[in-house]
């Protein structure tokens, strides 16, 4: 593998470049060059030889035309001659010069060994074609002894173009093939030397393009991993240079944009952890690839990943088909809400609404969902709604009782002075009735809306409860009611708003009297409970108590557990209400604790303040 990699870098395909470069241009010069001399080598080779047969041809005419009588020692003398003519000068090294006769047998050669050979017919198709007065007879032949050779067949002629005689000469072309070799060797060794030149030249260039190239790509590696504080060095004005600059230029501005990206990440993921709202992003495939906390909490999961939407909303195939169009949604998601049992901190309601991510050129991207528990809305929906049917009904039945009895007073019984003193009565008690509930509404709307600040000044608090049992002792007296007033040691004054804490302990008292029996104990307690710094006053009756279905619901506005029977003993149903708007004022808790005709026990705390407001 690291071969291969090696064999990949630049560096050495640049060194490649430069020696096949030189490698082809070396052999295209060698060819062309070495064709070119080898070429003329044979041409002058072939000229000469040429050139030495037509002189021989000239020389050896006069004997060739020559006709004797016989065969005698005339014509011995004439053989001799061209032998000793040819042999000295004629001689080629390496080559051999037959002189014919016109019938094509040797008459002289210049080889020694040859001697036995005159007198015989060369039978080569060069000397026919001399014989036949053809002058351009020259071939290239390769011997028995695998030796190339340059053959060429020079007619002789006389005056009257009459041939008279062949001038055959075969030289060899060993010393010629092996100059051509040499010159051959000579460009190897040129090449090869070249090539390595090249080769060390080509490793110092390339080294002087990679070097910069190297530093850059080691630049690149240290940014991806995150390292923006080095730089590549300009090594000069050239386009690697250019390079260096944009890509240190490119770093800076890299580093600007991840800083940014990172800031605006670690606000967006701060938003979202911190939001109350719970946000699910899913992709254009419906898979959930971001959620915050508040997600987590409302849909009751450890995590979110690997679910799809239509999964963690149970949406059916149409709305998800809906979703992937681009159609935004709004589903209420109910978690076993129950208006009955609105305290349930497992039951609610939540709200998820679907917008569809947009990306230019690529339309729908995911799909984000902002979920809202609206539980507590609906609790209020849900209250404002009672709460507005139990005013109208509070107020509807007075008001019918009322139009009654005036319509009936305008029928007549005005007359009868008995009947219209007992309407006027009837129409007087619905009236003050009407004017409590009005003046509770209103108070009610002071607390809510922070419009009745606390007055508080130092009270006593044994002598409080005991102003208590005696506005209220008529009505004990009536009924037969024991009340008694406990006071812990040590426990003597308190700063709080006595007039608002007077109308909590008058309620509380007013409802114990209400539903205790004749001949029944009423206890009005205060008391610090162990190691803190609340005072704990409790309102104890003998009475029929309260169904444990409705303890929940016992301070909610207008909530009577025998609704008939509070209402003829003239209560509005608002007093335990106001109650604890004016403890909640006080920084307080009020609690009630019941066993159905055993009695009721109503507690409330406030917390011990000095004159300075502080815990006491």
């Amino acid at each position: 593998m690291k071969g291969k990699s090696f064999f990949r870098t630049i560096q050495v395909k640049l060194v490649i470049i430069y020696l096949l470069l030189i490698l082809v241009a070396m052999q295209i010069i060698g060819v062309y060059f070495i064709s070119t001399v080898k070429h003329s080598l044979i041409d002058s080779f072939t000229k000469n030889l040429k050139e030495q047969a037509d002189i021989l041809s000239k020389f050896a005419a006069p004997s060739l035309a020559a006709k004797p009588d016989t065969e005698g020692d005339s014509s011995e003398s004439t053989t001799e001659d061209l032998s000793l003519v040819v042999r000295n000068l004629f001689s080629i090294s390496g080559a051999e010069v037959q002189v014919l006769d016109s019938n094509g047998k040797m008459v002289a050669t210049s080889v020694q060994g040859n001697q036995s050979n005159i007198g015989k017919k060369n039978k080569s198709l060069a000397v026919s074609r001399a014989l036949q007065n053809i002058t351009d007879n020259e071939q290239e032949i390769i011997d028995e002894d695998n030796t190339r050779k340059k053959m060429i067949a020079q007619p002789v002629t006389v005056n009257d173009n009459k041939v008279v005689g062949v001038v055959y000469v075969v030289a060899s072309m060993t010393e010629l093939y092996e100059t051509v070799n040499r010159v051959n060797q000579i460009f190897f060794s040129g090449t090869l030397i070249a090539l390595g030149l090249t080769g060390v030249l080509g490793v110092l260039l390339a080294h002087t393009i990679t070097s910069p190239i190297k530093g850059l790509t080691r630049q690149a590696e240290a940014v991806a991993e995150g390292k923006f504080d080095l730089q590549v060095p300009v090594l000069g004005d050239d386009e690697i240079g250019s390079l260096s600059i944009a890509f240190n230029d490119m770093t800076i501005r890299l580093k600007e944009a991840l800083s940014v990206n990172e800031e605006e990440n670690e606000k967006l993921a701060s938003i979202l952890s911190n939001m109350s709202d719970g946000v699910v992003a899913a992709d254009e495939n419906g898979k959930v690839i971001v959620w915050n906390r508040r997600a987590l909490e409302l849909l009751d999961k450890r995590t979110c990943e690997g679910f799809a939407l239509s999964e963690l909303f149970d949406l059916s195939e149409q709305r998800l088909g809906e979703l992937q169009q681009g159609k935004g949604q709004t589903l209420l998601i109910e978690r076993d809400f129950d208006e009955q049992e609105m305290d349930a901190s497992s039951e609610g309601i939540m709200r998820a609404t679907f917008t569809p991510i947009h990306r230019r050129d690529k339309g729908i991207t995911g799909t984000i969902a902002v979920l809202q528990d609206v539980t507590e809305q609906e609790k209020l929906e849900q209250s404002r709604r009672q709460f507005v049917a139990n005013v109208s009904h509070e107020l509807r039945t007075p008001l019918t009782t009322i139009k009654s009895y005036a319509e009936a007073l305008n029928d007549g019984a005005l007359e009868e002075r008995e009947l219209s003193e007992r309407f006027v009565g009837v129409i007087r008690n619905e009236t003050e009735r009407m004017i409590r509930l009005v003046t509770d509404l209103l108070h009610l709307s002071r607390l809510d809306s922070n419009q009745a600040p606390l007055r508080r000044r130092q009270t006593n608090i044994h002598d409080m409860l005991d102003e208590v049992a005696d506005r209220f002792s008529f009505q004990l007296r009536q009924k037969s009611i024991r009340a008694a007033v406990h006071v812990e040691q040590g426990l003597e004054s308190a700063w709080l708003d006595r007039d608002q804490i007077d109308q909590v302990l008058d309620n509380l008292f007013s409802n114990a009297i209400k539903y205790t029996l004749d001949g029944g104990t009423i206890e009005l307690t205060a008391k610090r409970p162990a190691d803190s710094a609340l005072l704990a006053i409790s309102v104890k009756d003998t009475g029929i108590g309260i169904p444990k279905k409705d303890l929940n619901r016992i301070f909610d506005r207008f909530y009577r557990v025998d609704k008939a029977r509070s209402r003829n003993m003239g209560g509005t149903g608002l007093g335990l209400s106001i109650a604890r708007e004016i403890v909640k004022a006080h920084s307080g808790t009020i609690s009630l604790d019941s066993e159905l005709n055993e009695g009721t026990t109503v507690t409330f705390t406030l917390p011990l303040l000095g004159e300075g407001g502080e815990l006491a």
